[in-house]
């Protein structure tokens, strides 16, 4: 392995990787229609993409997409808790792509591996939460000519790069890969729902059915949240600052309150709304002892933890990924994974089937970059619709199902206006 660089726990959980990334592989028949292409046509030869990602069986398949496809390949990850060793070794000892990422790595580690990910000179980014571009614009200015374009696969990420944008420090173009709607109606709702809600119950093994479930946040991914807790019994809440979202939950079926209520009768919390200090201190200081409180947004900004630590007279870890605060009048307060990705950290992240769309979307985004280079301006770009229609043309053959095409009668009726009652 002298030949690559890498920086991962351990070569010796190859084997284990290897059946982890071909087990995903079964449910991921978009991609892998994608990677038959790109193994004969080679639209990625001599590219080189640096990416960000939480480094997982699902991501690995398409890293071996992209390099089948002909481009160099470095990867290293986009949370600190989502890394699958074994995924890492397996990416490294079999398929040679530089892999930096390792499982509960610290803040130094962590941008070490995203700057040696940037050592590659890269052609493309692709990211996860916008702190690789982020590094690239503060600390690597150098390499920024070498860049042809980036894709960006989650919204706390596409709000920062919009922000980027809009404030003219944004220096070369990105597909928002997340707004496809191939990636956040799916990904979001039915990815999050569910590996949330795994885990959740991975961590704790507490029984859901006859709760009070607290959801902070109702974009997509709060939606798949609150609808997979309330298929396993749970008497969902739903706290919003944005009125139409939270009018939504209401007619949704759920009940929608302040956070200062809900934090009085929650027995869990989860938080997925890309903002800081969604729980904090004030709501600690009402919870009911044995709260269980987690995040699955992109970032651990969303609980106050600082707070937490300040009012709480001890803290614990009372099992994996289960840290018991204990307050001075005896309530304890359980904050799962540190407050990042309850769905990595403890669990295995989206479902495979679900990740075939997100992951096809980025696979031909950045053909889409390679191929168009130099037609862009340094903004945030939607997921062409051809793209995105391909994808969901795809998916639906993969699984057997055939729909409706427009006749040239309705096609007609549909571009006039003269045609009425």
């Amino acid at each position: 392995m002298q030949d690559i660089k890498y920086d991962v726990k351990d070569l010796e959980l190859a084997k284990t990787g290897k059946l982890r990334v071909e087990w995903s592989a079964q449910e991921m028949p978009v991609l892998a229609q994608i990677r038959e292409r790109f193994k004969k046509e080679k639209p990625l030869k001599g590219v080189r993409i640096a990416a960000c990602l939480h480094v997982t069986a699902e991501t690995a398949n398409l890293a071996i997409t992209l390099k089948e496809g002909g481009a160099e390949v470095a990867l290293c990850a986009s949370n600190p808790l989502s890394t699958q060793d074994d995924v890492a070794a397996h990416l490294v000892k079999d398929h040679r792509i530089s892999v930096f990422a390792i499982k509960g790595e610290d803040t130094k580690t962590y941008y070490r591996h995203i700057n040696s990910v940037l050592d590659t000179v890269p052609h493309i980014t692709m990211d996860d939460g916008a702190d690789l571009v982020s590094t690239l614009h503060r600390e690597r200015t150098d390499l920024i000519e070498n860049v042809v374009g980036g894709t960006e696969e989650t919204t706390t990420g596409v709000i920062r790069l919009k922000s980027m944008a809009e404030r003219g420090v944004l220096r070369y173009p990105i597909v928002a890969v997340n707004d496809a709607d191939t990636k956040h109606f799916f990904d979001n709702r039915y990815g999050t729902g569910q590996s949330t809600l795994d885990g959740i119950i991975r961590a704790t093994n507490r029984l859901i059915a006859g709760t009070n479930f607290v959801v902070c946040g109702y974009g997509w991914c709060g939606k798949g949240v609150a609808m997979r807790a309330r298929g396993m019994g749970a008497n969902v809440i739903v706290t919003e600052v944005d009125p139409i979202k939270a009018l939504e939950a209401v007619m949704d079926g759920f009940r929608v309150m302040s956070m200062d209520e809900a934090a009085k009768v929650g027995h869990f919390f989860c938080t997925v709304t890309g903002n800081i200090n969604v729980i904090r201190k004030e709501h600690f200081s009402k919870m009911r002892d044995g709260a269980i409180v987690c995040n699955s947004g992109h970032f651990n900004v969303e609980i106050d933890l600082d707070a937490l630590r300040r009012i709480a007279k001890s803290k614990r870890e009372i099992r994996p990924y289960v840290t018991e605060y204990k307050l001075r009048d005896g309530r304890r307060i359980n904050v799962l994974a540190d407050g990042r990705l309850v769905n990595l950290a403890s669990a295995e992240g989206h479902p495979s089937s679900v990740m075939d769309m997100s992951f096809a979307n980025q696979a031909l985004c950045v053909e889409y970059l390679i191929k168009n280079r130099g037609r862009f301006e340094n903004q945030v770009y939607r997921v062409p619709e051809k793209i995105d229609r391909a994808v969901a043309e795809m998916k639906l053959k993969s699984l057997g199902i055939k729909i409706d095409k427009l006749t040239p009668e309705q096609k007609r009726y549909l571009s006039s206006w003269e045609i009425g009652t």
